[in-house]
């Protein structure tokens, strides 16, 4: 049997089922609030590196870990007084980069001394890293470098194929509210960095930081060392073009547009399911449509979902430096 006639990964939702297939080496891809994430229990290194080769994702690339509650997150970071004045943020869409415990395998960290956590905030994966007591690398359930997946059906669409539908799984919790991956502040620098903009503000990062210490984040800098930092990311197999709300009116009305510019919430929510949609509007096999350019256009700049919706933008149209790979290539 080929890939193309193998039984694809079941769909379930039940999180006892899904903890029972972690804790025994499986992936399971898991909702949160912000995309689905696919998860392996870091406890098992093989589950692990099964993460970077189904999503074709390089080694060297740290992954967030995902913890149930404050007190899990203190035994695999060391979280100093910056990180405990966040901490009031969590269960949400908020990952801090912190420095990490002997208890994070390096192939989580790519090599480094930190480590990113986030608590997420959807019952059923809470349910799932409850039951397991300890935490899960789970970074975007879909082929490194493409467009993030917000229903169980896009991963099953990017994934299906590729995971083992003997000792893997897909828990369906519905779309994802949010949209738009985690926010990630690195706090082992001074000041602390906002390394990706995303569901959570970073004006609020910042109330909360100043009246600790002084301290105000500002934007990163330096070499890639969090998901998401890379030039080209979140990108369709179609061009995107991107323009400004003032410059609706010049565009051709035989395009493909997505406009949600006036609702940055609606942006986030819809942002990948219309990227998605728009590369399957057209027939996306021939060298013809994947050459026909998305427009979209784009929410103003905010501090919040706005700012998170362009970034993501901006990467998606950014000049790929890496061949696009089929789903399941």
């Amino acid at each position: 049997m080929d890939r193309g006639e193998r039984e694809r990964v079941p769909v379930i939702e039940d999180p006892a089922w899904a903890a029972r297939l972690l804790s025994s080496g499986g992936l399971v891809a898991i909702p949160t609030e912000t995309v689905y994430g696919l998860a392996a229990d870091i406890t098992h290194r093989e589950a692990v590196a099964r993460i970077f080769s189904a999503k074709g994702r390089p080694t060297g690339h740290p992954l967030i870990l995902h913890v149930a509650d404050v007190e899990s997150a203190r035994r695999f970071g060391v979280l100093g007084s910056r990180a405990e004045a966040l901490a009031m943020l969590w269960p949400g869409p908020l990952t801090m980069i912190v420095p990490a415990t002997d208890l994070v395998p390096t192939e989580v960290t790519g090599g480094r001394d930190t480590v990113a956590l986030r608590i997420p905030e959807h019952p059923l994966t809470l349910e799932v890293l409850r039951t397991l007591g300890g935490a899960l690398a789970a970074p975007s359930a879909n082929r490194f470098g493409r467009v993030s997946p917000t229903t169980a059906q896009h991963v099953v669409d990017d994934l299906g194929g590729i995971l083992d539908p003997e000792r893997d799984a897909i828990l369906d919790g519905g779309p994802c509210p949010v949209g738009v991956e985690s926010t990630i502040v690195d706090l082992t620098c001074d000041p602390p960095q906002i390394l990706r903009p995303g569901g959570l503000p970073t004006t609020l990062v910042d109330r909360l930081l100043e009246p600790l210490d002084g301290s105000s984040t500002v934007g990163a800098a330096g070499p890639a060392r969090a998901s998401g930092m890379l030039p080209s990311h979140y990108a369709p197999e179609r061009p995107v073009i991107l323009i400004e709300r003032e410059n609706r009116g010049t565009l051709d009305p035989g395009a493909t547009v997505i406009d949600r510019a006036d609702d940055p919430i609606d942006a986030a929510r819809h942002l990948y399911d219309d990227l998605r949609r728009a590369d399957t509007s057209l027939d996306a096999g021939t060298d013809t449509a994947r050459s026909q350019p998305i427009i979209v256009v784009q929410p103003d700049e905010d501090g919040g979902l706005g700012s998170a919706v362009r970034d993501r933008l901006r990467k998606a149209a950014a000049p790929r430096e890496r061949p696009m790979t089929s789903p399941n290539g």
